[in-house]
Parts: C-alpha cells; structure tokens; sequence
C-alpha cells in the first residue's frame, strides 16, 4: 500500500487528474488531496467531487489569492502536512507550464511547493513540523513534456463525474468562454451549444468534457501508445527499472 498526495493549487486539478486519483484509491492505496486556494463556499463542491475519486481526506491550506509566497510560514505549513502525510509519491503542478499561466498565483505556489518538498526531508524545524520525511516519487501534472502516460480508460467517465460537482469552476468556465470565443464556434465545439447556452452549469460541464476528452485521447491513442484515454505526467526523478519494459 502506497500513500499519494495530491498537492493542488485549486480545486480543478483534483479532477484533471481524476482518473489517476481514482485508480490509485481502487487499488487500496490511501490518497489524500491538499488544497492551497479554495473559496469557501466552494469547498464542499470539492470535498464531493474527491469522494467520487476515492478520496475522503482533503486539506484546506487557507491561503489568499494573490498573497501565495514561498516564504517561512507558509513553508512551515506545507512541510508540517508532508511530515504528517508521509507520502510516498506527491503529484502537483508543472513547473514549466505554470510560469506562462496567467492564472494568479501558481508561479510561487509552485516555488513552495518545491521548497517544501526539500525541506520536508531536511533536518528542518523538527520541532515544529514534525520529523523529517523523504518523498520517494514526485510526479508534475499535465505537463509539458511528459515522461509517463497512465490509462484512465476505464475510470475517465468517474472523473468526469467529480468534476461535474465542481460547479462554481463550471460556472467560471462557462463565462470566460462565452467572453471569449463567439456563439458561432462554441456551436462548431458544442452540437448542442443552443440548448446549453443559458445554462453555465451545464455548458461548463460540456466544455470540460470536450477539453478533457481531447487531451486524454491527444496522450492516449494519438500519442502512438497502446492506451485510447490516458493522463500525462512527468516524473521528477528517473524512473527506475529491473529491466526494460
């Protein structure tokens, strides 16, 4: 039995890799999911949304948007939670795909998540966060050059349930497509963009499905492996091989 954290900017990131969450939780290992910004009044959207993953142990960090710094605080709390948690593999964000994301704060999150996970194994305000712990395996999400592909085949229509209770996500997708892109190419993405279109619950749900559909079939079958649905990640470290496979 193996112990996987998932260290989340927002709460979406749960559910764009669902499926790997899910199978992991099938397959006995305990999953836990930490969350560093999380509106209140959505928080038991994603509370919900990891249950049908598997996952029912989610932290809230508690952080302000636009005030993430990678400074000793906020360090401390993190490496407390790893020093808790034990993880064996840690997923997070992609340091290379964050540093052109215009979404707030994921640049330094990303630099504490990183100086966290350093620490944590360090001799390192012992005690206050506990003792030091080694994460073995640490795997970036939708990343830019992925290294390994998981088959999600099988568990992509659950993870498309979790995210379906992301509804305030839902909602923000829903506005910023419909400020971005005109009706004329939603209805060439949605055949039933008409019908959808008042509803942002509902087209954001759409949207998503269409986007994650996409990506997972873009790694999946179109990348030239043996898999049709797959989630991308690349390991941190090598991967490490009795033999070659």
């Amino acid at each position: 039995m193996k112990t996987l954290l998932m260290m989340a900017t927002y709460g979406l990131e749960i559910g764009e890799c669902g499926g790997t969450l899910a199978k992991h939780a099938r397959a006995g290992d305990r999953v836990y999911a930490s969350v560093t910004l999380a509106r209140p009044e959505y928080r038991e959207q994603i509370r919900r949304a990891a249950a049908i993953l598997g996952i029912t142990d989610v932290r809230f960090l508690d952080f302000s948007y636009g005030e993430v710094s990678a400074d000793t605080p906020s360090k401390a709390k993190l490496v407390a939670l790893l020093r808790e948690l034990r993880p064996d593999i840690v997923i997070t964000q992609d340091p290379e795909h964050c540093q052109l994301d215009l979404d707030p704060d994921r640049r330094e999150a990303m630099t504490l998540y990183l100086e966290a996970l350093a620490l944590s194994s360090r001799d390192w305000r012992t005690d206050e966060c506990g003792a030091p712990h080694s994460v073995k395996s640490i795997y970036f999400m939708t990343p830019e050059h992925p290294n390994c592909l998981i088959d999600i085949s099988e568990v992509f229509e659950l993870k498309e349930r979790a995210v379906a209770e992301l509804k305030g996500q839902l909602e923000f997708t829903a506005r910023l497509f419909r400020q971005r892109v005109s009706d004329r190419a939603l209805r060439a993405l949605l055949p039933d963009y008409d019908a959808l279109r008042d509803d942002p619950i509902a087209l954001g749900r759409a949207l998503h499905r269409e986007m994650h559909r996409a990506y997972d079939l873009y790694y999946g079958i179109w990348s030239h492996s043996s898999l049709v649905l797959a989630e991308p990640f690349r390991r941190l470290s090598p991967i490490e091989l009795e033999l070659l496979l």
